[in-house]
């Protein structure tokens, strides 16, 4: 599966997408307008290997909802992305059984490597071994 999810009014996503190389060969799923469902962030935290590592924590309602005050557990965040799109760390990209998470250069930079090392036609990525990178 190659899909990225992204917010199609943040201009940092919109940026990234435009990095991509065979952006064609992605499934794009704006959150704002498709939200993810719980299927599709518990499979995320599978790759990721925690709820946490998909939560941002610079959404703005981080701060003005408190949530930075509180001890918050993986079923809050599971929780918290779910109600609101801005607390996924954005964009989340997938290739074969890879994820990568968030904006920073290095992440950014290991996407555009994934996303152009796919073999047409097939969703597979021509390299090896496997990881994955969050940051």
């Amino acid at each position: 599966m190659n899909k990225i999810y992204h917010l199609a009014t943040c201009g940092t996503c919109q940026r990234i997408l435009q990095e991509i190389p065979k952006l064609k060969r992605f499934t794009l799923q704006d959150i704002k307008t498709e939200p993810i469902t719980p299927a599709q962030l518990d499979e995320m935290k599978k790759m990721a290997g925690s709820y946490e590592a998909l939560f941002s924590k610079i959404a703005l309602k981080y701060r003005s909802m408190g949530l930075n005050t509180m001890k918050l557990t993986e079923k809050d965040y599971r929780k918290y992305i779910l109600e609101e799109y801005t607390f996924l760390k954005r964009p989340v990209m997938i290739v074969d059984k890879e994820i990568f998470i968030g904006n920073a250069p290095k992440v950014t930079a290991a996407m555009v490597q994934a996303a152009s090392k796919i073999v047409r036609g097939s969703g597979v990525s021509a390299r090896s071994p496997r990881y994955s990178l969050s940051f």
